[in-house]
């Protein structure tokens, strides 16, 4: 009997001797992933298209049933905002000078190295365009710009065809560097880049490798500037912190919503445990103790899959040289994290992590400070990345928040209101005040939490400013 092979690469599966139950249907993970990718990715996104498709979406709005109208108008948003993303970045490449690639501005602007110079006075990828994972050449979207035909876009079509690929590279650059808000600037840079290097893409990979190589690159190039580095939180004096050791402080740290989660991230049943992994944000602040080009040789090849050879291309370097750098990053980064896997890895909240969760923001809301402090572990640790403040231990954090919450304490804050969230596959909170004599509630903080094992209580506490509650989907004021 022939032996069986991988459907999407067609490699042989790995022999099953003396093993039992289902076998695998697929090699790797990545030949996995791209077979999902080709079931589900979605038809071919036009401007054209979306403009249709939003006036369709106003079309159906009724004020009544009140469910069904606060659904439409949501898809309606949702569609908009997409809108708004393709319009902003054909605005900034069209606003590139004389709309085309010149050789000078793209070297002087630190994309030499997305556009190697090639016999003939052209500029093209070279080392993108060899690569060829199974990942990142999944076939594009059915009746979408076919990658040899990027140089023939104009402005708005260029816009978008990146659209498609948005959330994936923002999660790409989100991991490299830990901040949303860079993440954010990371994708338009990274758009611009493969605007102005257009005329060197010849399709030999798709859209899709070539747009990670380009981001990749626009990540280097900010960590190599910043040159930062986690430091220790120090005491603040006339502050009790507890008795334990000092966190990291990681000043530029950020949490990512999941509803901005890619959908085969998102959605991909075997693969949805790693992926959440990968953004867990024990895991994203370990990551950020590496040096840049550590870092992201083991992103490339453990978050995103791709094999030495093709790292190697991405980060124009040597496959020793990736394997180097691996061997020196995987174990600096165990050294960062929890010595039991279960204390850090993101997985999908139980039942019982929802009642802690609302039992938390219930005492909150009652100012019962003996009820959230059962919901917390002994050994809690409670950070607010970029401030300076930390505690480690359950006196100590009930220390800090028992004059805030006290109506009788001069350093009363005020009353409390939360709303449900979920950031890098943990549930979160976020938190609003009414300050005494106010009122209105205004958005104060969003606490991302990790539970013990069990999850029977809160083991973790990572609080962040407010300015990013519309990313999830939070308002700034109730």
């Amino acid at each position: 009997m022939a032996a069986e092979v991988c459907p999407v690469c067609g490699e042989p599966l790995a022999a099953r001797v003396g093993r039992t139950g289902r076998g695998s249907v697929y090699c790797s993970a990545a030949c996995r992933q791209k077979a999902y990718r080709e079931r589900h990715q979605p038809g071919a996104l036009t401007v054209q298209g979306l403009i249709d498709e939003i006036g369709r979406r106003a079309g159906q709005l009724t004020p009544q049933p009140p469910a069904a109208l606060y659904t439409r108008v949501t898809e309606l948003a949702t569609a908009i905002a997409q809108l708004k993303r393709v319009a902003r970045t054909a605005r900034d490449t069209a606003a590139e000078p004389s709309g085309s690639v010149t050789p000078a501005p793209v070297t002087e602007l630190g994309t030499a190295r997305d556009t190697a110079a090639e016999p003939g006075g052209s500029v093209a990828p070279a080392s993108v365009t060899e690569l060829g994972t199974a990942r990142d050449t999944a076939a594009e979207p059915g009746g979408s710009v076919t990658p040899a035909s990027v140089t023939e876009l104009d402005e708005t079509d260029f816009a978008a065809l990146t659209e498609q690929y948005r959330r994936e590279i923002q999660v790409h650059c989100y991991r490299m560097t830990g901040s949303y808000d860079e993440a954010e600037d990371l994708v338009q840079e990274t758009f611009l880049r493969a605007w102005r290097a257009r005329d060197g893409f010849q399709g030999r990979a798709s859209a899709r490798t070539w747009l990670y190589r380009i981001a990749t690159n626009a990540c280097l190039d900010l960590l190599r500037r910043t040159a930062r580095r986690p430091q220790r939180y120090e005491p603040v004096p006339g502050m009790h912190h507890g008795d334990g050791e000092p966190p990291a402080r990681i000043t530029w740290l950020q949490p990512y919503p999941d509803d901005e989660l890619p959908v085969p991230e998102r959605e991909l049943p075997e693969s949805t445990g790693e992926s959440r992994e990968t953004l867990e944000l024990v895991l994203l602040a370990a990551i950020q103790h590496l040096p840049a080009r550590q870092r992201a040789a083991l992103v490339l090849r453990d978050a995103l899959g791709l094999t030495a050879a093709e790292t190697a291309e991405a980060l124009e370097t040597s496959v020793a040289s990736v394997n180097s750098a691996l061997q020196r990053a995987r174990p600096a980064l165990r050294e960062h994290l929890p010595g039991d896997r279960a204390d850090w890895r993101a997985t999908e909240p139980t039942r019982r992590q929802q009642a802690v969760l609302e039992q938390y923001m219930a005492a909150v809301e009652r100012l019962d400070l003996d009820a959230m402090t059962a919901l917390l572990t002994e050994d809690v640790v409670l950070t607010m990345p970029p401030n300076p403040f930390w505690f480690t231990g359950r006196d100590a954090l009930v220390d800090f928040v028992r004059v805030s919450l006290d109506p009788a304490s001069p350093a009363f804050l005020g009353h409390w209101r939360s709303l449900p969230a979920r950031a890098n596959g943990q549930l979160a909170v976020g938190n609003y005040v009414r300050r005494p004599g106010t009122t209105v509630f205004r958005a104060q903080v969003l606490d991302v939490l990790r539970f013990e094992e069990g999850g029977e209580r809160i083991a973790e506490i990572t609080s962040f400013e407010p300015h990013l509650f519309p990313a999830f989907g939070l308002p700034l004021k109730l």
